[in-house]
């Protein structure tokens, strides 16, 4: 085994979530550079159909059901990956959930979902992969969180507290990691044209609140197309940052929060107002 990552032709990456939205694109965007991927998702159906497209037209993909809060369930598919492959570049913990609404009107359940999801299901992709990929001497785990994990995000408090989760322990064990020849990155998507948007397969959406509403709230943002957002998303993967904000202008919102918080806030307040409207708050 080559003690050394693979960028990205003959490499083997690990998407969970890989049936659709961002994790789809990013597959296609991967084979496309001569990666092998695993398609592991909830969607079995929807995950065997890319795997089969894939196929047909002469890439390498297979696709398994995965739940990413079972970790035996995630152990064995990477013990299957490597069995195969002999190799584990990429791990993208993709997976992920929204849920959306005004916090006073939640359930617990709502915030288990959430981190359930979220969270656990990615440190059980750390803890599947990471001692593999450091007695191999190299990968690169590549965390899906979120704008949400650098700037709070209301209506979906939730959600952003998971993202600011992923955010921290990617940043955490980056520096533990390099000592290793692991590479870690958080991955932080701002508005792209996914399900995700109006709460996704799994997700939820606030009381009363449509999808139409939901849509008309980010069509100001502009959402991203998510193959764009893909093929950017794994240049900047290449290039090994400790965060990867994708679209780039989202950036400006993130030092924005970070130098100025009390313009930040005083954005986020319109920002609140506007969404209440939007939805019918109150």
């Amino acid at each position: 085994m080559t003690n050394q990552i693979r960028v990205f032709k003959d490499a083997t990456a690990i998407i969970t979530g890989g049936a659709s939205g961002i994790g789809r694109t990013m597959a296609l965007e991967l084979v496309s550079r001569g990666c092998t991927v695993v398609l592991a998702d909830r969607q079995l159906v929807l995950a065997e159909e890319l795997a089969a497209s894939i196929v047909a037209n002469g890439g390498n993909a297979w696709a398994r059901e995965l739940d990413v809060c079972d970790y035996p369930a995630y152990q064995a598919l990477v013990d299957e990956t490597v069995a195969k492959t002999g190799r584990l570049d990429y791990l993208f913990n993709n997976a992920g959930i929204a849920v959306g609404g005004m916090t006073h009107e939640l359930e617990v359940n709502d915030w288990d979902m959430s981190l359930d999801v979220n969270v656990r299901g990615v440190t059980n992709g750390v803890q599947a992969c990471y001692k593999l990929m450091v007695e191999q001497g190299f990968g690169h785990i590549v965390n899906t969180a979120s704008m949400a994990g650098l700037i709070p995000s209301t209506n979906a408090v939730p959600y952003s507290t998971s993202k600011f989760a992923v955010v921290g322990l990617s940043q955490a064990l980056r520096i533990e990691a390099e000592y290793r020849g692991v590479r870690v990155s958080a991955l932080c998507p701002g508005a792209i044209q996914t399900p995700i948007l109006t709460g996704g397969e799994f997700g939820k959406l606030g009381s009363g609140i449509t999808k139409e509403q939901v849509t008309k709230f980010w069509a100001a943002f502009q959402p991203m197309p998510a193959d764009e957002f893909a093929r950017e998303a794994i240049d900047k993967v290449a290039k090994n940052p400790a965060l990867i904000i994708v679209p780039g202008n989202w950036a400006r919102a993130y030092l924005t929060f970070r130098l100025l918080p009390s313009l930040w806030f005083k954005w986020a307040k319109k920002g609140m107002a506007r969404s209440m409207h939007i939805f019918g708050q109150k």
